[in-house]
This record gives C-alpha cells, sequence and structure tokens, in this order.
C-alpha cells in the first residue's frame, strides 16, 4: 500500500520565509528602479533637458539661462584684485519684477547677510522669519565653488519661499571660476525637494571652524558685506552674520516707523543685540526674549569674549524701557557712539561701506561704526527690535589664528583711523 509523505511544520515555514524573502527583494529591486528613474527625471527636470517636458516649466528653464549668463560673463574682480564676485548669480522673483516707479514701500528694509557653505543652512530659519528680500553673499574656495553654484541653483528650483525673495552673490579667489553645475550629478544625487538640499546643506555645517577655511585662505567679511549690500536696491538695510536672527515682523513695524517719522540721512536704527543658548527657542518679541534674559538663557552679545563691544548700547535701560500700548516700533533712545561699541542696525543704503582691508577676525565691524561717528551719523536705539545670535559665543570655541588675526587687523585698525582724519578733514569727532 502506498503511503503519502506529509510534510513536516518545519518545512512549511520554511517555505513561506523564502517565498516572503523572494517577495520582498522583487519589491525592493521595484522600488530601487523606480527610485532611480524618480532622480533621472529630477536631475533632467533641475535643468529643462530631454528627459523632462520642455516646455513643462518655462519659468524653470528661464532661471537655468540665467544662471549661465551669470556665470559666462565670468564675474568681476573686487578692487583689490584679489577675489571673483558673481553679483546675482542666482536673482529672486522679486528682485526680477522690481520696475522703477514701484511703490517704495515694497522695497523699503532688506536684510544682507554673508556665509561660507557650512553655515548657509541657517537660511532656512532666516527666510522663514524674515518674509521679506534678502541678499546672501557667499565666500567659496576650491571644491566648494562647485559645490555652493550646485547647491544655490538646487535652493532656488525646490524652495518657491527662497526664489521669491532670496539673491545670492557668489565670491571667490581670482583664480577661480564658478561653472555651471550641469553634469554635476554628484552634488544633485537624493535632491528631491526643498527639505533635502536643506539637509545636504546640514552635512557641511561642520567643515570648518568659524574662519578656518584652510589652505591660508582669509574670509573677507567686509567684502561679502559690501557684496550683500549691493545686492539689494532697498532704501534701508539690515546687516547680520547669517547665523543671527532679527526679532519678530521688525519689517513692518520699521516701515511703520519711517512712515510715522521724517527719515534722516545722518542716523542708523540700532538693535540691541543678544546671544542664546542653543537648545533654546529664538523669541520673536521683546516680552519672550526679556523673559530669558531674566533667567541667563539670553545675554548681551559677546559678552564672555568682550563686554566692552557691545556695552555701550546700555542694555539695562533697554531691557527696563517700556514697549507703548500700541505695540509699534519706536526709538527708546539716542546714543552717541564711543570706542570699541560696534553695533548691529538698520541704515540708509547711503552709509559708508564696510572697509575691505579687514579680513577674517577682529576690527571688521567697528571699524565701519567708527566711521559713522565720524561721518556725524547718530544711533538712535530701537524699542522692541533686537537681533539674536544662535548659540553663546564661549571662549576656546575659535580657531587657532584668532590672536593672530586680531593683532594684525588692531594695526590695520590704527592706519584706518588716521585715514578717517583725511576723509573727513572737517570732523571734529574721533575713534
Amino acid at each position: 500500500m502506498h503511503l503519502s509523505k506529509k510534510c513536516s511544520p518545519f518545512k512549511v515555514v520554511l517555505s513561506a520565509l523564502l517565498i516572503v524573502a523572494l517577495l520582498q527583494l522583487i519589491y525592493l529591486s521595484f522600488l530601487s528602479k523606480f527610485h532611480g528613474k524618480q532622480q533621472r527625471y529630477r536631475y533632467s527636470e533641475l535643468f529643462g533637458g530631454s528627459g523632462g517636458k520642455k516646455d513643462g516649466h518655462p519659468e524653470k528653464n528661464s532661471r537655468k539661462e540665467r544662471l549661465r549668463y551669470s556665470l559666462s560673463t565670468g564675474g568681476i574682480f573686487d578692487s583689490s584684485g584679489q577675489y571673483r564676485v558673481y553679483k546675482n548669480l542666482i536673482k529672486s522673483d522679486f528682485t526680477s519684477n522690481l520696475k522703477p516707479g514701484s511703490d517704495p514701500n515694497s522695497n523699503l528694509l532688506a536684510l544682507a547677510t554673508h556665509t561660507t557653505i557650512n553655515n548657509l543652512h541657517h537660511l532656512e530659519s532666516l527666510v522663514d522669519r524674515w518674509h521679506n528680500p534678502i541678499s546672501v553673499a557667499i565666500f567659496a574656495h576650491g571644491q566648494d565653488v562647485k559645490f555652493a553654484t550646485a547647491l544655490v541653483y538646487a535652493l532656488s528650483f525646490f524652495c518657491p519661499q527662497i526664489q521669491a525673495l532670496t539673491d545670492f552673490h557668489l565670491v571667490c579667489l581670482s583664480g577661480e571660476m564658478a561653472g555651471f553645475p550641469e553634469k554635476d550629478h554628484e552634488h544633485f544625487a537624493g535632491l528631491e525637494d526643498c527639505a533635502s538640499v536643506f539637509s545636504r546643506l546640514e552635512t557641511y555645517r561642520d567643515k570648518y571652524m568659524n574662519y578656518a577655511i584652510g589652505g591660508n585662505i582669509s574670509y573677507p567679511n567686509n567684502l561679502l558685506r559690501n557684496v550683500a549690500r549691493g545686492g539689494t536696491e532697498a532704501s534701508y538695510i539690515l546687516v547680520v552674520d547669517i547665523d543671527m536672527m532679527p526679532s519678530g515682523d521688525l519689517h513692518q513695524q520699521f516701515l511703520g516707523l519711517i512712515s510715522r517719522r521724517e527719515p534722516a540721512d545722518d542716523e542708523v536704527f540700532v538693535l540691541p543685540a543678544f546671544e542664546i543658548r542653543h537648545a533654546r527657542k529664538m523669541p520673536a518679541t521683546k516680552a519672550e526674549l526679556v523673559q530669558l534674559y531674566q533667567v541667563g538663557e539670553v545675554r548681551p552679545f559677546y559678552e564672555e569674549l568682550c563686554p566692552r563691544c557691545q556695552a555701550p548700547t546700555n542694555y539695562s535701560q533697554w531691557v527696563n524701557s517700556r514697549v507703548k500700548d500700541t505695540g509699534s516700533l519706536e526709538v527708546a533712545y539716542t546714543l552717541t557712539w564711543v570706542d570699541p561699541w560696534e553695533p548691529f542696525y538698520i541704515g540708509p543704503r547711503t552709509v559708508p561701506l564696510y572697509d575691505e582691508n579687514f579680513k577674517q577676525y577682529g576690527f571688521n565691524r567697528i571699524s565701519q561704526a567708527c566711521e559713522l561717528h565720524v561721518a556725524g551719523f547718530k544711533f538712535p536705539v530701537l524699542s522692541s527690535a533686537f537681533v539674536v545670535h544662535r548659540g553663546f559665543k564661549i571662549q576656546g570655541e575659535f580657531h587657532a589664528r584668532k590672536d593672530e588675526e586680531n593683532k594684525r587687523n588692531r594695526v590695520l585698525f590704527r592706519s584706518f583711523k588716521e585715514g578717517l582724519k583725511t576723509k573727513y578733514p572737517s570732523s571734529d569727532r574721533r575713534c
């Protein structure tokens, strides 16, 4: 008699597991092919190539052509001949659509900032807070020139809020040139949306410590400030480092202040500067900031490194000065500049440029504040506006050559002050 063999439970389970594993492999293979196809489409879409519909995104194709044209000019050399400047590498929709005779209030106040690519990730939160025109000057060296060009283009392509309001300018050494990143698959791989571009930038955040770029390359902070300033036609400009955050609704409040107050060409509006513990959320209002200030989570900017550099702001008076019930921005009090004050301020576009001989660490901002004083400017302090730096500035967190750079710039500052006597012969002010 023939007896049929029974399958053991173990063999049944094993067979089931093998089938599941096979199905998973098939599924993963499908996903991989789909993702690769999607990436090829996204890449071709970035450059309007044959992989996508040629007429599907005409505005994005024109952006590509504007970038290609900007790069084809080869940029211009700065006054020293050491740096190459690509002004308006990427133009915002705001700047592109700005026409002569348009409403002056639409371009009343712009924010100008500067950075290397390791701090460019801060732009995301800055755009979220500011909601108005921003001019960004980026310094790049070596391979970073290629990377910066690619990522700036990706930011403008994938991030509507950035393309709407942000102008990008690129500065590199005069012997370097930026090229069109059309075949830059390495830098564009994995970029699918705005979040993915900022994630890529996050991977670069620890590449440098402060100004230690490597290769004995100097970070031209004052040149970058001037490039960013020159990249906007706004009537007033706020110049800040990219890791600093302005108070919320500052743009609208300042517009209200100017509408109520006869503007003067010889004054700059001071914003008290603070620094906040890294873990804390950035305050938007004076009430939020004062609350954090009172418990030590916020303190005056540079309190540990150079308390004298910000002390003339008179933080005690500002913290204790009441904001009017209307919530409108006012002048709380007016100060005269004293050495070595280096205030952050909103100023008319006619204020003197930063002296571009100052690079790296030390005296780069104070030299300009000194010139404002000699030129006769007044320093009214705004009642409820402020800027906050991310993280406490502490000793030991700077690059190794900071003290050496500071000494060199101190010598330069002495000759700079002598030059102001010739530049402003009728002024009785000195610094």
